[in-house]
């Protein structure tokens, strides 16, 4: 069986969209493993003097859940 656990994040980019999504997968999968699917779910961008200065877009990035994983005892943070 797998299962897959869903996470929502917003990418920006100072060049492009697509730019903004790359960069995006590239910081999740830094603390996230097995990484599986990413579905855009909203674009946009801010504009100045009628140009656009920074590309956002908002994705669903899906993972699958280890379930070999040996679950660890919660460490107390201080």
């Amino acid at each position: 069986m797998e299962i897959k656990k869903h996470l929502l994040i917003t990418g920006n980019s100072n060049v492009s969209w697509k730019d903004a999504i790359v960069k995006a997968i590239q910081e999740t999968s830094k603390t996230i493993d097995y990484l599986y699917e990413v579905k855009i779910l909203d674009q946009r961008a801010t504009i100045n003097e009628d140009k656009i200065v920074e590309y956002f877009v908002d994705l669903d990035i899906s993972f699958v859940v280890d379930l070999s994983r040996k679950e660890q005892p919660i460490r107390e943070v201080r």
